[in-house]
């Protein structure tokens, strides 16, 4: 399987766990960070955010650029995206076939979500691996 693959199969995974803010297992509930590290890491890629990160107020930009993540202006199937979700607010997901894979807190689990994410882009990287 190619990088992207491995990275659309881990969130795929994933579909279903429950939300849980700061989770990083899907056995015990993912948060975006989590879905982001798990389909980063089945591509081969360290966590693409530290544990210390900042999703509300601080743009996570920098932190996913320091592991070696290329950005693209063209995202494809097994891609990580960053969106701004609300006024200082990030919004991790992996773009699959059709639309996202992302941990929805209103839901409250992670979702397979068709279509046109409703929040504006701020970046895209490619999960390439090495």
């Amino acid at each position: 399987m190619t990088p992207a693959e491995c990275a659309v199969a881990a969130a795929r995974g994933a579909v279903g766990a429950r939300f849980r803010s700061h989770g990083r297992d899907p056995a015990f509930g993912l948060d975006c960070v989590g879905l982001a590290v798990l389909a980063a890491r089945a591509a081969g890629f360290a966590a693409p955010i530290s544990a210390d990160y900042a999703i509300r107020g601080g743009d996570p930009s920098t932190a996913i650029d320091a592991v070696g993540l290329v950005r693209t202006s063209a995202p494809a199937t097994g891609d990580l995206l960053l969106f701004a979700a609300g006024p200082a607010q990030f919004h991790l997901a992996v773009q699959v076939p059709g639309g996202i894979i992302h941990a929805d807190a209103m839901l409250r689990r992670v979702v397979e979500r068709p279509g046109v994410p409703p929040w504006p882009l701020v970046a895209a990287w490619r999960l390439t691996g090495d």
